[in-house]
């Protein structure tokens, strides 16, 4: 058996996000479909995260292992062949025999993109979270700035976390050794760089960290949104994370405007 590292790139709205779900098309579910047809083999790829329904990827990153003694560059082409236009294969190629999608990524970064005209083209639109409220740049950037560091972000993840995040932290709450780690370890983060960018009508928010909670982008871009609007304070986001409340923070601004952009191994 080889086993391959895949990195691509998909629009995320035909999808109901990256897990296999049954009767459900997702990302994973076709990517297995595309593999059982070019090799006949049943394989189940592991992607780096489990993106939500109508997020998108620039560069998610997929492992599976296969028997068929395929090159690496015929692989790829059959792949393209095989996907739909909505996903693409950007690489193929062999890695260690201890290499695993998920669990050796070291860090992620993701963006999350907000436009601010007053219309949003069609184009955009399912790309984007087409923002009414003026926003003051600012106090985004100064609120983004509070979240640097380690902490944890209870008050940022999923109120309702689903069975894929559940079985996630499941996972993190065992060390190589398989010793049990304090419960609050899997709610922790260290977030290496956070911070808004202007380009044309769009603000980009781009956040860089070891990993992320179910929906944990998304609150924090809903949180930020509410200080560039006025509604809470910028110097109130310290105080939300020490509260490890979800009901502490801003609401969960729309999945269109979130995309994976890289990981880090």
């Amino acid at each position: 058996m080889a086993l391959w590292k895949a990195i691509l790139t998909y629009d995320g709205t035909p999808f109901n996000g990256w897990q296999i779900q049954p009767n459900l098309p997702t990302v994973q579910g076709t990517l297995a479909h595309a593999l059982h047809h070019i090799t006949g083999e049943t394989v189940l790829p592991q992607g780096s995260g489990r993106t939500d329904a109508g997020v998108h990827a620039l560069a998610q990153v997929a492992s599976f292992s296969l028997a068929a003694p395929i090159p690496a560059a015929n692989l790829h082409k059959a792949l393209n062949r095989a996907l739909p236009p909505s996903i693409r294969i950007l690489s193929v190629e062999q890695a260690p025999e201890d290499f695993h999608a998920r669990h050796s990524a070291l860090r992620k970064t993701y963006e999350y993109r907000i436009s601010t005209t007053p219309i949003c083209p069609p184009m955009l639109a399912p790309y984007v979270w087409s923002c009414a409220f003026v926003l003051d740049f600012p106090t985004l950037q100064q609120a983004a700035t509070h979240i640097l560091g380690t902490h944890d972000f209870t008050s940022f993840a999923a109120a309702d976390p689903d069975l894929a995040t559940r079985s996630e932290q499941s996972d993190q709450l065992m060390d190589s050794s398989s010793n049990p780690l304090p419960s609050s370890s899997c709610l922790t983060r260290t977030i290496h760089d956070s911070h808004w960018h202007q380009q044309d009508n769009l603000l980009i928010y781009r956040v860089t960290g070891s990993g992320f909670l179910h929906h944990m982008v998304r609150n924090l871009v809903g949180t930020f949104v509410e200080a560039g609007r006025g509604r809470i304070s910028a110097n109130s986001i310290p105080v939300i994370l020490l509260a490890q409340n979800r009901a502490a923070a801003g609401p969960t601004a729309p999945a269109r405007g979130l995309f994976l952009v890289e990981v880090e191994y």
